[in-house]
């Protein structure tokens, strides 16, 4: 599961790759992996590649302040259909997050799929990960096969237009 996210006004890719027997992810593309140590809802203690960080978050809808060491961190949640509108892609394309590999297909071109539900698989670095359909819609077309490769930002899957489903 991918998402994109700013830190302070910095952009950055957040991958999870592993969620048993511990949470992995990675940041722009810095596999880490994470031990979730909740105390209780807004304070939490996460152990990141063996070493212990506690902080105090507050959410305000897509953006949350964390306060830890002294600090306190901005980190706004970036929906993927609202970023590609704003960069003036279309949210009917599903474009690849990272330079990669079809590893496998599950859906093919006129199924009808809900928002959240996988659509195939990539590998990238050894990371795989699920494209999922972002809205509810009907497959226009899968342009990738299983073996084929892409770059960033490759429109792998395109959806129906909303207005021609």
């Amino acid at each position: 599961m991918a998402f994109r996210l700013t830190l302070n006004g910095e952009a950055h890719d957040l991958t999870i790759t592993t969620i048993r027997p511990r949470i992995g992810i990675a940041v722009d593309g810095y596999e880490r992996a994470v031990v979730d140590h909740g105390i209780a809802a807004d304070t939490h203690a996460i152990e990141v590649d063996g070493k212990r960080h506690a902080f105090i978050q507050a959410r305000d809808g897509n953006r949350v302040f964390l306060r830890a060491n002294g600090r306190t961190l901005c980190v706004d949640l970036i929906d993927p259909r609202d970023a590609a509108e704003e960069e003036g892609r279309s949210a009917d394309d599903i474009r690849a997050p990272m330079p990669g590999v079809v590893i496998e297909v599950m859906r093919a071109d006129g199924e009808t799929v809900q928002r959240g539900e996988t659509i195939l698989t990539i590998e990238s670095m050894k990371l795989q990960t699920n494209i999922t359909a972002p809205r509810d819609g009907v497959i226009a077309r899968v342009g990738k096969a299983v073996g084929h490769s892409f770059d960033k930002d490759e429109v792998i899957v395109s959806l129906a237009t909303q207005d021609g489903e």
